[in-house]
């Protein structure tokens, strides 16, 4: 059902891109490549030109759907060195998934159902000020809003931050393995669900699930 009512919504052309995918593993390989390149300072900065955009114009058909924490320091096409159309990004302090409300899960599940992303990557990042928040014991003077999003992060049980990091990556992809329509995917072997985390001194990501 998820799947035709998606279809019906593409334009032919999209259609047309989705027969010609990279698997999961090729795209995880095409993401670590690049971000391998990024942090040797050796970018090819490709797919960013007008002509590049204009090609796009048309439809999409992204790799990979890559949900990341909203940082400013974490922008996954530049990080991973890729183009114009080859991530799909949904971006959000902490990069949460559970509880995070169905304007980010259907954001991911849109990627993977209807543009046939075939990989999904949980995104954290050393230092991350929401896993921090998170981490504090007494209660931060932040406004209700934000506590709300930090009550979200998922440290399991962690005290140190970086494997609070990690934890809350853990706990995103896990999510994101049993929640529908995702599961199914997961389960036919159609997509894979990773997490990752990235390192803002070294530039270098560390696959972590």
């Amino acid at each position: 059902m998820w799947r035709r009512e998606f279809v019906a919504l593409l334009p032919a052309s999209a259609l047309s891109a989705q027969s010609r995918r990279l698997t999961a593993d090729e795209a995880l390989k095409d993401l670590l490549d690049g971000n391998e390149r990024f942090a040797m300072g050796k970018t090819l900065n490709p797919r960013r030109s007008p002509a590049d955009f204009s090609k796009l114009a048309p439809a999409q058909a992204p790799d990979a759907v890559i949900v990341g924490c909203a940082d400013s320091r974490v922008p996954p096409e530049i990080l991973f060195d890729q183009g114009v159309g080859d991530l799909f990004v949904i971006r959000v302090a902490g990069n949460v998934v559970s509880s995070a409300g169905p304007t980010v899960k259907g954001s991911i599940a849109y990627g993977v159902v209807a543009l046939g992303a075939p990989l999904v990557m949980v995104l954290g990042h050393n230092q991350c000020g929401a896993v921090k928040a998170a981490l504090e014991t007494k209660e931060p003077a932040l406004p209700e809003s934000i506590k709300d999003l930090v009550r979200m992060v998922n440290t399991g049980g962690e005290k140190d931050l970086d494997r609070a990091v990690v934890a809350n990556v853990r706990a995103g992809v896990e999510r994101l393995k049993s929640l529908e329509p995702l599961a199914g995917y997961v389960e036919a072997k159609r997509i894979k669900v990773i997490g990752a985390v990235y390192d803002l001194a070294s530039g270098k990501v560390t696959l972590v699930a």
